[in-house]
């Protein structure tokens, strides 16, 4: 497993989701949710939204969270370009390293399911809407 987990993006897209590299963003800039919502000029549910991936900031304000935790748009957008230390750079244990890389494995598999489930259930939807447009 440590092959795998040496290899893997920690925040790209596949790995990642936008409310994990804002967290790991404002972790590693030392500062809290309340902290940073208050720097924001925003809601702490606000924040926690965000970070949760429930919704997602304003342009504006993705600007403003780039400037303040000192990552690129780009990054927290893709988690490619200027963004923080992946964890595999830090100083990790193997066994930590390895459980990291088991569960961020697993995330990116499930999220692959999810949307194929999704585009199942839309298909489904149509033929059942064909189905009783026909009847």
């Amino acid at each position: 497993m440590s092959e795998t987990t040496a290899d893997t993006d920690w925040y790209g897209p596949d790995a990642a989701t936008f409310g994990d590299r804002l967290a790991a963003a404002r972790e590693a800039a030392g500062m809290t949710q309340a902290v940073l919502a208050k720097r924001l000029g925003v809601k702490l549910t606000t924040l926690q939204g965000w970070e949760d991936d429930v919704s997602e900031p304003r342009a504006n304000k993705l600007s403003m969270l780039s400037g303040v935790l000192n990552v690129s748009m780009v990054w927290l957008i893709t988690g490619e370009g200027e963004g923080v230390s992946s964890p595999d750079e830090e100083t990790l244990s193997p066994e930590v390293a390895d459980i990291l890389g088991e569960i961020r494995a697993m995330r990116a598999k499930m999220k692959g399911q999810a949307e194929k489930l999704g585009r199942l259930e839309k298909s489904l939807r149509l033929l059942l809407k064909d189905k009783n447009g026909d009847a």
